[in-house]
């Protein structure tokens, strides 16, 4: 069976990303950083053999996808299944509020209890399963074929982890920055990575393009 080359590309930043703010499933836009993260990355995706682009209904990763796709001359298509996980009663609280106001649920959270739904949001074995079988999904309905998922850093934690074997209540290890490359190959139920982290684009491009 072909394998199917994907570039994961989480979203630019937010202004709560900037703020270490929980998000979930809370939709909210690119920050002035954002929308040049995406530009940026458009510039260097430009010359990938990308045939196809999907990205997560969420507005961040739409914005950001929308520059690649207006760059390489095709649509976006929104995809559920790459939405972020929904984290209940966390949503729009940063850490340390959760922490000071609810600490039982903070500690929860801090030690990655896979089956905690957080009041109402998605248990993290739940969500693994969603975005795993929808990555399965999409690979399998375009096998040989290099596509580009606009998703979020929950989404590219659990990927990342069934890539290489990680337990997902481990402590992350390895790093999901805004709009970097990471690069895997699946086919036939296997997953691999190829590249992480690729930030090669970021630096010097921003500074030139920011005021």
């Amino acid at each position: 069976m072909k394998t199917t080359r994907i570039c994961l590309l989480r979203h630019g930043e937010t202004d709560w990303n900037a703020q270490k703010r929980i998000q979930g499933q809370i939709d909210v836009g690119l920050n002035t950083t954002g929308r040049t993260q995406a530009l940026v990355a458009a510039r260097r995706l430009a010359h990938e053999p990308i045939r196809r682009i999907y990205a997560s209904d969420l507005k961040r990763a739409l914005e950001t996808a929308g520059p690649i796709a207006e760059r390489l001359g095709l649509p976006v298509q929104p995809h559920v299944g790459i939405r972020e996980r929904h984290y209940g009663c966390l949503q729009g609280l940063t850490a340390d509020q959760v922490a000071a106001h609810m600490p039982d649920i903070h500690e929860r959270y801090r030690r990655r209890d896979a089956h905690w739904e957080f009041s109402g949001g998605e248990s993290l074995t739940a969500f693994a399963a969603r975005a795993i079988g929808a990555v399965e999904t999409l690979a399998a309905a375009h096998p040989g074929e290099t596509l580009l998922l606009v998703t979020h850093g929950g989404v590219l934690d659990v990927l990342y982890r069934h890539a290489t074997g990680r337990d997902l209540g481990s402590p992350r290890d390895f790093p999901i920055p805004n709009a970097t490359l990471n690069w895997l190959e699946v086919g036939g139920g296997s997953f691999s990575v190829r590249s992480w982290n690729d930030g090669r684009h970021r630096e010097p491009a921003l500074e030139e393009a920011l005021p």
